[in-house]
């Protein structure tokens, strides 16, 4: 891949988020946002509707020939499995529940899916003033410092990250996962956010992160995560036929050791 193109796609992905976080720090300062819910269950703020519309034409102005792959206006994930272009994968507002209750783990999440690979990832926090990056096969930063994941080596002793769906239809899976998750590790968080979850594992606040998400959820902090050093994968068999790279169903990262211990008891909970 010619990292020119790469390193092009990096720079316009960082400006995009920092005017979207830009966005959600005018809406949140003015409450100048409405909500509505999808299928019933799902929040969706006009802030988010309004930041997909902005990232969605600069692309289309900017690289008129690549796809877009966007939680809230092109959820089709045939686009990418079919596609021979770039496909942009972006989540206006990662942790929409968050920037609408005045939490602050809130994210703009972009990514740039190609050949099958990973090869671009922002996630910008506006609310935390925190900007993660990476481009595969050069590292991962935040805010221009280079990240290492933390090298915990014990489950035991392990900060684990999670989350939940808003489908509650699966939850008596979902908590016995849950209590043997926390039995065998330190103790367990649940911020709000899967692309804020990957970025602290890959900045070492946590040691472990799992969850079934979407590919616009995971595709910019599952890069970053790796590039910072930390083991990407699958614990049990998707039930999507997405591409690899930004299949978020039974999604696992962590630090190399504590890795393998997880996925054994994410496994066998799963017997």
């Amino acid at each position: 891949m010619d990292d020119t193109s790469v390193n092009e796609w990096l720079g316009y992905a960082k400006s995009w988020a920092t005017h979207a976080g830009a966005m959600m720090l005018e809406a949140r300062e003015k409450t100048s946002f409405s909500e509505q819910y999808k299928s019933g269950h799902e929040l969706v703020t006009s802030t988010d509707l309004a930041i997909d519309d902005y990232l969605c034409e600069q692309i289309k102005q900017t690289f008129p020939d690549h796809l877009i792959l966007s939680e809230e206006s092109s959820p089709d994930l045939e686009l990418a499995t079919h596609s021979d272009v770039p496909v942009w994968v972006i989540d206006p507002i990662d942790g929409t529940i968050n920037f609408a209750q005045g939490l602050l783990h809130v994210a703009v999440s972009i990514a740039v899916y190609y050949q099958g690979q990973r090869w671009v990832g922002v996630v910008h926090a506006p609310f935390l003033c925190e900007t993660y990056s990476a481009v595969k096969g050069q590292g991962a930063w935040l805010n221009g410092t280079a990240l290492k994941v933390s090298g915990r080596s014990e489950l035991r002793n392990a900060i684990v990250a999670t989350g939940f769906p808003y489908n509650k239809d699966t939850l008596p899976d979902l908590i016995e996962l849950l209590g043997r998750v926390l039995e065998h590790s330190q103790d367990i968080r649940r911020n709000g956010s899967a692309a804020l979850d990957l970025c602290a594992v890959a900045r070492g606040q946590m040691d472990a992160y799992y969850e079934s998400v979407k590919p616009w959820d995971m595709a910019a902090g599952a890069l970053i995560a790796t590039e910072a050093g930390a083991k990407v994968g699958h614990f049990s068999e998707s039930k999507q036929s997405w591409p690899t790279a930004i299949n978020g169903d039974y999604l696992i990262a962590a630090t190399p050791d504590v890795y393998h211990l997880l996925l054994d008891v994410l496994q066998v909970s799963k017997k």
